[in-house]
């Protein structure tokens, strides 16, 4: 098929209400912009009829693409299948509840055209209750700070990317949220656009709990499997002796108190100290030995797609 100059990347899951506005907006923004584009929708399993509106928009427009993958598999996989089958030169990514804004697509385009690779939109303000806010809030913190890449939203769905930093950026699991983080690691440039941000109208969020501690559990893998993947004594030499220090601090206290009558074997602190400190480095090194198994023996990606519409 012939190459096209932008590609939307719209990842889904039960936005059947949403999805005929969002074209709509979609094609009203890049009516005028004279490049050749394409919209490429990615229902992520949906139950609702969302992939009938799909296939609606696409007989009506043979710009819109569509993939139906067979389950829900995550925003990771609808990413990931997305960016596959995308041909365009540059991508765009947001979602499709419609709290991005399309009007900021030309705006991220001209970001790149200044020498970025990768434009991540800052949601400003964000228009999300508190109980989204303040778990992104946080998340947003603990990612700046570890990873010392200053992105202020990693959690907004809409950016923009040269072809390039998708064809060499690998994501699974949840982290999709890190791809800024992962390309920027990488050497490609980075940058950031505050965004418009609309309620949400339709549905509700599928974001809760488990998804912030996924996020938070992500955040670790990304930084061991591409700050310690290839030197992994200097995260476990730091791991360990933190806790050689503990473990050494605990004995040398129960020892004095040895030296001085007291017995340590009926003490609570002995066999506490000892349980916890062995729990600890078995539950750490085989959660991270997952990971690197994980990634080394991860084929390439092999979502089962249901059916596809001009793909």
């Amino acid at each position: 098929m012939d190459p096209v100059d932008l590609s939307i990347v719209v990842p889904l899951f039960n936005e059947a209400e949403s999805l005929e506005e969002l074209y709509s907006r979609v094609t009203r923004v890049l009516r005028d912009a004279g490049l050749i584009y394409e919209i490429l929708f990615v229902d992520d399993g949906s139950t609702d009829t969302s992939f009938p509106t799909l296939e609606k928009l696409h007989g009506n427009d043979p710009r819109v693409r569509a993939i139906r993958l067979r389950r829900n598999y995550g925003k990771s996989a609808a990413l990931s299948t997305g960016f596959k089958y995308a041909r365009g030169r540059y991508i765009v990514t947001l979602d499709a509840d419609l709290q991005d804004d399309p009007r900021e697509i030309p705006r991220l385009l001209a970001k790149l055209e200044e020498g970025f690779d990768l434009v991540s939109g800052w949601k400003w303000p964000r228009k999300d209750p508190l109980s989204k806010r303040l778990p992104s809030r946080i998340l947003n913190a603990l990612t700046a700070w570890l990873t010392g890449v200053q992105i202020h939203d990693v959690n907004c769905g809409l950016k923009a990317y040269r072809r390039c930093v998708i064809e060499e950026v690998d994501i699974y699991g949840e982290q999709y949220r890190f791809i800024p983080i992962l390309a920027h690691w990488r050497g490609f440039k980075v940058g950031e656009v505050k965004v418009t941000h609309h309620p949400r109208r339709f549905g509700k969020s599928k974001f809760g709990p488990a998804r912030f501690l996924a996020g938070i559990f992500d955040l670790i893998t990304v930084l061991f499997l591409n700050r310690y993947m290839k030197k992994p004594l200097h995260f476990f030499g730091l791991a360990g002796g933190i806790l050689f220090l503990m473990g050494f601090g605990i004995t040398g206290y129960l020892g004095v108190g040895w030296f001085f009558g007291r017995w340590i074997g009926d003490r609570p602190l002995f066999p506490l100290g000892i349980l916890l400190l062995i729990l600890g480095i078995q539950f750490i090194s085989t959660g991270l030995i997952g990971e690197m198994l994980t990634k080394f023996n991860q084929k390439e990606k092999e979502y089962s797609i249901h059916r596809r519409l001009g793909c």
